[in-house]
């Protein structure tokens, strides 16, 4: 089975220099082909799909060991669009991705904390990576910041729903 994962030129590159691929291939047995895109084949569906969410992933803004996660069946990506959020104004774009970075970075590093999950914000995306329950918790934590609610209303609600570590 083949699969062809599309990500933006700049992460490709990224793929090529840290020659990704190869250290890929210690921990799964795949082969992968980078050119305008990354070409995934393997025998196993399962693992194909597990190695295409790595790419993904990678192809989102998270670090290599971050994406590596996903090879393990507990752990889930998910990505949020930022757009739906923000009627036509791309300004309102980039104030929406603010708010749940915060001030340098506070609120993505508290929802991280709280949640126990990664959180990339990438062009019109914030990706989450984790397990189930921190995933969850996390994206409605976001959800809450991009529909207006105040910083100090999704801290507490992220205490309370605190994920156990």
């Amino acid at each position: 089975m083949i699969e062809i994962v599309t990500i933006p030129e700049e992460r490709i590159r990224i793929l090529r220099r840290e020659e990704i691929e190869y250290k890929l291939k210690k921990f799964v047995d795949v082969k992968i082909k980078i050119r305008d895109d990354v070409e995934i084949e393997c025998d196993d569906p399962i693992r194909l799909l597990r190695v295409k969410e790595v790419i993904k992933a990678f192809g989102r803004g998270f670090d290599f060991e971050t994406s590596l996660n996903l090879l393990d069946e507990d752990y889930f990506l998910d990505i949020l669009d930022v757009k739906p959020f923000t009627g036509k104004s791309k300004n309102r774009q980039i104030v929406l991705k603010g708010r749940v970075i915060g001030s340098k970075g506070k609120t993505k590093n508290i929802i991280e904390k709280y949640s126990d999950a990664k959180i990339v914000i990438y062009g019109k995306s914030v990706s989450i990576v984790g397990k189930a329950k921190s995933v969850r918790l996390a994206r409605e934590a976001i959800e809450m910041l991009l529909n207006g609610a105040d910083h100090s209303s999704v801290y507490r609600f992220l205490e309370k729903e605190r994920v156990d570590i």
